[in-house]
């Protein structure tokens, strides 16, 4: 009976181990190995060329994904995300009833002799070697014989032996559908060159950029022209107008002011508890204990603004807020860093390295811009209008705490010797030409213990919401007009524009429910109330446009652009073609007046050109070249360019271990190919009805 109550206290690590090791496809509908299945179906709500899938099947399976998901997160799943598990289970079965007709069409079936090898063989299926190991990768064959001549195990057993038979069949239909894959010495060797081979050579190029934009005119017949020409870009599916009517479900400063309280409430047990560790897992800390020192740089600004503020071990810090959750932290310990952080600021003019009149005219604004610091002008505010980190610029410059390797080294080395408080620079990097400021040094760790509580909505807040965007539906349908009840109760109104089928709506994600809604709505409509995983949401259809494609008056401000750059790529092509006839590549040096370029090292992995950006036409063009022989005129992602080749850098050749690994990816990769592929012509052909809307929620 040990056997059995082993195997009834971990069904749930069997389950977890099938969905993971054996793919959700075939798991989703015979998760239940060792467990008996329900009644029989009662309702169809999937149909799949006429065999129907239960409400009762889908519902297990769904179950099934939701219990992982709390086991991996801890939380419940999100609306959203519901709806989301929701569409995969619907897939993962319909694709398996589909597997399961083309088994009983093929005639696939598996012996009893087969699934006894399967158990019992040399090499057994690897979930016997999981659930009846000895712990060294191998079968316990006591174990194992022990659950099999156990009469209380005698219904598992069934299952079990269904479950291996079900999986041995599908892995015959695998092998059947992927028999074709082929690789050869020849792809892998094509393979491995297209991976490692580089090649070096020489261009001249004519940038589109470098064109005015004030200096190309486009004309109306020029965009009416481009319209005709790429119409199909132009193409868009049925789209609604709507109103959207929305109530956040984030906690509102009531709830947050509840959260600190409770927080606040642990200090005095917090400072008197023998254990932190003990006390964090008691009262459930979002933050685990951790026996680890943290720099300056190492945690939160709001924390280690705080806690390094007075690090005295033994202090209790906050209440604070940091990111979306509520700390109660303890400093435990302190010690000497063992490497110093710095706070720094900076100002970015970005220049390419291999640029020497860009390099140039970056360091004479840079130096210009350190004489209006030195006059006494804001460093803050030179750095917002002037630098080219646009990402630190918008901050005045900063670039937070950081210790050694954040930085690439010129900077770094700047950084770490200068004094706080001064100015240092212009420094040079790869990026372009620096002024640095450092304005804070920490040389301290702390080891805290964090009490952690994440800010959430009370049920009050949330059922608040929901009501609000109700009553807000109801006097719409009982009195009309949804804007005015909208302002009536002071509901804000968002405008959009959504397509059918379209997956993400800015402001909303992926909603199943709202697509629902949509596609059987009419022009006045209004949904029901929709949850989203941060909202409620309620939305008028306004207006419906047909499938169609949009009307040049719609587009001519996208095409206006688009039409400007061709006209450009015109201009420079004839330029170069001119050129290049009358001296071929070596006569370009006088015809353009300029010397050619060099770009070495160049790859298909790695295509990337000087002063030309990432150009994968530029490293296929060369890379089907001979050494000395020249492209012609070529016109690229952001130029036009004549490249010779100089060199092809072969790697060194492959290994036997190499040509094994590169071989088994290529073959996985093909017959996963082939399989998505005979998937999908099978679900195209299929006559699938859906009934999910039947469900009630």
């Amino acid at each position: 009976m040990g056997t059995m109550n082993k195997m009834r206290e971990n069904t749930g690590v069997v389950l977890w181990i099938l969905v993971i090791s054996f793919g959700v496809l075939w798991v989703l509908q015979d998760s239940g190995v060792f467990d008996t299945l329900g009644g029989q179906a009662v309702n169809k709500l999937i149909v799949v060329d006429g065999d129907p899938i239960s409400y009762d099947e889908y519902n297990r399976a769904l179950d099934s994904q939701i219990e992982q998901y709390r086991q991996q997160t801890g939380e419940p799943m999100t609306p959203q995300r519901m709806e989301l598990e929701q569409d995969r289970v619907f897939d993962a079965l319909v694709e398996n009833k589909l597997r399961e007709h083309e088994m009983n069409r093929l005639g696939i079936t598996v012996s009893d002799e087969e699934v006894r090898e399967m158990v019992l063989g040399s090499d057994p299926h690897p979930i016997i070697k999981v659930y009846f190991g000895d712990g060294q990768g191998n079968v316990d064959p006591a174990l194992l014989q022990n659950f099999i001549d156990d009469p209380a195990a005698r219904e598992q057993w069934i299952q079990l032996e269904e479950y291996l038979r079900n999986e041995r069949r599908r892995q015959k239909l695998d092998n059947l559908i992927t028999s074709t894959v082929r690789v050869t010495d020849k792809d892998i060797e094509q393979a491995y060159l297209k991976r490692n081979a580089t090649a070096n050579a020489q261009y001249f190029a004519l940038r589109y950029a470098d064109i005015p934009d004030d200096s190309v005119t486009v004309s109306e017949s020029d965009i009416g022209r481009y319209y005709n020409e790429h119409r199909d870009e132009f193409e868009r599916k049925r789209a609604y107008s709507i109103k959207l009517a929305s109530y956040s479900k984030q906690a509102s400063s009531a709830d947050t002011t509840a959260t600190l309280e409770d927080v606040a409430k642990l200090e005095e047990t917090f400072q008197n508890t023998e254990s932190d560790s003990l006390l964090l897992a008691r009262y459930v800390s979002e933050k685990p204990y951790s026996s680890a020192f943290f720099s300056r740089g190492d945690l939160a600004e709001p924390i280690a603004d705080v806690v390094f503020a007075n690090p005295e071990p033994g202090t209790i810090v906050g209440p604070i807020i940091a990111g979306n959750e509520a700390h109660l932290i303890k400093i435990v310990e302190t010690r000497p860093a063992e490497e110093t952080n710095v706070r720094a600021r900076h100002i970015l003019i970005q220049a390419p390295e291999d640029d020497p009149a860009a390099r140039a005219e970056a360091r004479a604004e840079i130096e210009a811009l350190k004489q209006r610091l030195d006059d006494g002008e804001d460093f803050a505010t030179l750095a917002r209008t002037h630098s080219e980190d646009r990402g630190s610029g918008a901050r005045g410059g900063d670039l937070g705490w950081f210790g050694p390797g954040r930085m690439v080294a010129p900077f770094q080395e700047a950084a770490f010797n200068a004094p706080v408080g001064r100015m240092v620079g212009p420094v040079s990097t790869e990026f372009g030409w620096h002024l640095i400021e450092v304005t804070g040094r920490a040389n301290t760790e702390v080891h805290i213990a964090d009490y952690a509580q994440s800010l959430r909505a009370s049920t009050a807040t949330i059922q608040n919401a929901q009501d609000k965007l109700e009553d807000l539906q109801y006097y719409t349908e009982e009195e009309g007009n949804f804007e005015q009840q909208a302002q009536r109760m002071e509901i804000p109104l968002d405008s959009m524009q959504v397509e059918a089928e379209q997956r993400n709506i800015p402001g909303i994600g992926n909603s199943r429910s709202l697509m629902q809604f949509l596609a059987d709505a009419e022009i006045g409509d209004i949904s029901e109330v929709i949850e989203l995983d941060d909202q409620f949401i309620v939305a008028k259809v306004t207006d419906i446009q047909p499938e169609g494609y949009r009307p040049l008056a719609e587009v001519q401000d996208q095409i206006r652009p688009r039409a400007q750059l061709e006209a450009k790529k015109d201009i420079q092509r004839e330029r170069l073609e001119q050129a290049y006839a009358s001296g071929g590549f070596d006569g370009l040096t006088e015809a353009l007046n300029t010397s050619p370029r060099t770009a070495n090292g160049v790859s298909f992995s790695n295509p990337l050109v000087p002063s030309l950006g990432r150009s994968a036409t530029f490293a296929g063009t060369i890379m089907g070249l001979e050494p000395g022989e020249d492209s012609g005129v070529v016109e690229g992602e952001n130029a036009v360019f004549v490249a010779k080749l100089i060199n092809i850098n072969e790697p060194a050749p492959i290994t036997e271990q190499q040509r094994e690994t590169l071989r088994n990816e290529l073959v996985n990769r093909q017959r996963s190919q082939v399989q998505t592929q005979w998937i999908a012509s099978l679900r195209e052909n299929a006559d699938v009805e859906d009934n999910r809307n039947q469900l009630i929620q």
